[in-house]
């Protein structure tokens, strides 16, 4: 072989070489990449300052439950007064329909209760991507339910009960208990962003509600930022619904905040002892 010859061939391979190194480079990149995202999504979710995103939450219930109760005449999250609702409808049923309209509300949140305690609990409880996972289906539903509302003709009080109303009431009511699920996942039960009476009390027979300082009573300030962001919602949602935009305001408003809160769980802190679990394996 000639000089000429050996020294082409020597150049064609290292440009070879060089052009397929940064290929293997970028492969091993995506690679680390992809397991540090499957690491990311199989960590479970700290505890510490979690309450932040259900007391947030409360904004939520407040928003949706003032309008639907202004523009439907029923709640969609707390279920004590859709309860006397219904008791009050299955003494003079036909007077009106708001019992159909509280009783599906009732109805849904149960089986969404059943459904989104299943799923944490087969799939392990505080799993980031079962987190996830758990509020992008609310997400589904509640973005499902303000499309309904957007394109279905004009709902009220007076409106007929039927699908136009039921169906979205149904999902925004089966995905609300998602959020009284997570309370319990992350072990804060007062929490449940649809409840405020046994808040109330508890808040009110607290020995150290006026001796303890700011910080010194995390409970204390739980239940008293829980009705304060439920109010905030409710005032939110009562503006909407006064609004030329009405109910339709309202649900994308929701929507808007739900993403906001799925967002902040995908890039929450890990649990301290799961990450000391996966460096000793």
């Amino acid at each position: 072989m000639s000089s000429q010859t050996r020294a082409t061939t020597d150049t064609a391979v290292h440009e070879s070489e060089h052009e397929t190194t940064p290929l293997l480079q970028k492969l091993k990149n995506s690679n680390a990449l992809t397991a540090r995202l499957q690491n990311h999504l199989v960590e479970d979710i700290s505890e510490s300052w979690a309450d932040l995103a259900l007391l947030f939450c409360y904004v939520i219930t407040g928003l949706l439950d003032s309008s639907s109760v202004f523009i439907w005449g029923s709640f969609v999250s707390m279920q004590t007064g859709n309860t006397i609702y219904l008791g009050l409808g299955l003494i003079a049923p036909t007077e009106d329909d708001r019992w159909l309209r509280s009783g599906t509300s009732i109805l849904c949140f149960c089986l969404g209760s059943w459904f989104f305690s299943t799923y944490h609990r087969i799939l392990s409880p505080r799993k980031r991507w079962v987190l996830v996972s758990s509020y992008l289906l609310q997400l589904v539903m509640m973005t499902a339910a303000a499309l309904m509302v957007t394109l279905g003709p004009k709902t009220s009080k007076e409106a007929r009960f039927s699908l136009w109303v039921g169906v979205p009431i149904a999902l925004i009511a089966f995905q609300s208990a998602g959020q009284a699920v997570t309370s319990r996942v992350l072990q804060y039960n007062g929490l449940t962003s649809v409840v405020l009476t046994s808040n109330y009390c508890d808040l009110f027979s607290d020995p150290k509600l006026f001796t303890s300082g700011l910080w010194e009573n995390a409970e204390r300030n739980r239940r008293i930022a829980a009705p304060v962001l439920l109010l905030l919602g409710a005032m939110l949602g009562g503006l909407w619904s006064r609004s030329d935009i009405g109910l339709i305001g309202a649900l994308w408003s929701a929507v808007v905040l739900k993403l906001g809160v799925t967002a902040a769980w995908f890039f929450w802190a890990a649990d301290c002892a799961f990450e000391e679990r996966s460096l000793r394996s």
